[in-house]
């Protein structure tokens, strides 16, 4: 009976550490949620709203390389300071790092067609992935 209840203690213990690796890092301030708000879901956005028409200028063509540049580094720090709690979070992460990336070079060479895939299929899709299983 002792076992089972340490078994069950550890369990939840397991468990609580999992939630909050999720929430936040185990040492810096910023909260997972935060980060969404105020960088993913922005870039997100912004790109989308872009590639509906297709950037018509320079100044947009560069602000969707930005959008890419920071999508990418999103998935960095969304691996950083121990906030990554399983595979499913990782190859989100990592799709991220890369779909950001791919965003990026597409709009390096102006061609909205790669764009559209790296945001699509790239960016979206690590969206879905990682929030299907963690966003509650």
């Amino acid at each position: 009976m002792k076992k089972i209840m340490i078994g069950a203690a550890l369990l939840a213990l397991a468990g609580w550490q999992i939630v909050a690796q999720v929430s936040k890092g185990k040492t810096r301030a910023l909260e997972t949620k935060t980060w969404m708000k105020t960088v993913n879901g922005p870039q997100c956005s912004a790109a989308a709203k872009m590639l509906k028409a297709g950037p018509a200028d320079d100044k947009e063509w560069a602000a969707l390389l930005t959008n890419g540049q920071m999508l990418s580094e999103a998935g960095f720090v969304l691996m950083a300071d121990g906030r990554c709690p399983d595979k499913v979070w990782a190859d989100a992460a990592k799709k991220l790092q890369d779909g950001g990336a791919a965003l990026a070079t597409a709009a390096a060479a102006k061609n909205v067609d790669d764009a559209r895939k790296a945001l699509n299929e790239g960016v979206l899709a690590s969206c879905k992935g990682c929030h299907s299983a963690h966003k509650k």
